[in-house]
């Protein structure tokens, strides 16, 4: 290999380490922030994902400090498990109704919920204690 190429080889690696670690700044920002933003949204009703990119994009990046476009790179990267995404969105609008119920506010009551990437019927919401 000539020095050129070595060079050029090198470049490449240090691109390469800079676009890996601002994808792990973005990731740990967005998995710090976006119980805020869950919490501060007002559409329950609709997926996290929907909520993001189409309903509430200036709070999400008021809150996370990420754009659109950076969520939309770490999906691209396949860096969220769809399933656990769910299951984690879940859990958190459980645990942030039983604080709410504890205070005497249902304002969402009898309306689907969203997850990550999916909606549950208020119903089946409510039958379940897991997902």
């Amino acid at each position: 290999m000539s020095k050129k190429e070595r060079k050029e080889l090198s470049e490449e690696e240090k691109k390469y380490k800079n676009l890996r670690k601002q994808i792990q700044e973005k990731l740990i920002k967005f998995a710090t922030r976006i119980p805020i933003f869950m919490y501060l949204t007002d559409y329950r009703e609709r997926s996290l994902k929907d909520v993001v990119t189409q309903l509430e994009p200036g709070l999400f990046k008021k809150v996370t400090g990420l754009g659109v476009d950076d969520f939309e790179l770490l999906v691209s990267l396949n860096v969220f498990n769809s399933t656990l995404m769910n299951d984690a969105v879940y859990k958190f609008k459980r645990y942030e109704d039983a604080s709410l119920e504890y205070v005497g506010i249902n304002k969402h009551e009898g309306e689907d919920v969203g997850l990550y990437e999916t909606t549950m019927k208020a119903e089946e919401y409510l039958e379940n204690k897991i997902i």
